[in-house]
């Protein structure tokens, strides 16, 4: 079953994905300033690091006091994940490893490329605005004339990341032309959850 094989690795990394994305959003270092003491900006907090190797975080209780950049990012990383949440939902019901639309094979296979579609819709938000969020760093460097030390965190490139491969397996999910199989053979054969068993006849 090759095809349910590729399917399963597309929803394998879309998983993955899905999971980095959140974790990126959740993580505090999108901003990192400083040189002897670091000051991290988060999409939810900032953190504040002594030279005892103590942090000290504060939450963002107003989205008054977010700049632009972290805002619009927070946003669309939450829609992101919202998006990506339905997809799931979606490909499990479109897999071939599950029992749902058994008996509507054009359906099912349609119903799998509409969660992966989905997944490459919600990658591409991760990694666009992920990507627009470090410009607007950069230029906030160069608009410093460097007296400033500013960089970007580990976030982004795990957000970059998770964006990458929720695109792959929404790739993979997507595929039509992977999915198609012969007349014949039953939709229901699947690898997750295996048949119930029919009495057999012998002679």
């Amino acid at each position: 079953m090759a095809n349910s094989g590729l399917q399963l690795l597309g929803f394998f990394l879309t998983l993955v994905g899905l999971g980095a994305t959140l974790g990126a959003t959740l993580m505090v270092e999108w901003k990192k300033e400083g040189k002897t003491s670091y000051i991290y900006e988060g999409l939810w907090s900032s953190c504040h690091e002594s030279g005892h190797d103590t942090l000290s975080c504060e939450s963002h209780h107003s989205v008054l006091e977010l700049h632009i950049e972290f805002l619009v990012t927070r946003v669309v990383m939450l829609l992101s994940i919202l998006v990506s949440s339905v997809a799931l939902l979606i490909s499990i019901v479109g897999m071939k490893c599950t029992h749902f639309m058994d008996g509507r094979p054009k359906g099912k296979s349609a119903t799998a490329m509409a969660g992966g579609i989905l997944f490459m819709i919600a990658g591409l938000m991760t990694i666009s605005v992920t990507s627009w969020f470090v410009t607007k760093i950069v230029k906030e460097f160069h608009h410093s004339h460097r007296l400033e030390s500013f960089e970007f965190g580990v976030a982004v490139y795990v957000s970059w990341a998770g964006g990458l491969l929720t695109m792959a397996g929404g790739a993979l999910l997507s595929c039509r032309r992977c999915w198609r199989t012969r007349e014949s053979e039953s939709i229901s054969g699947n690898c997750l959850f295996p048949p119930s068993n029919q009495n057999s006849n012998y002679v």
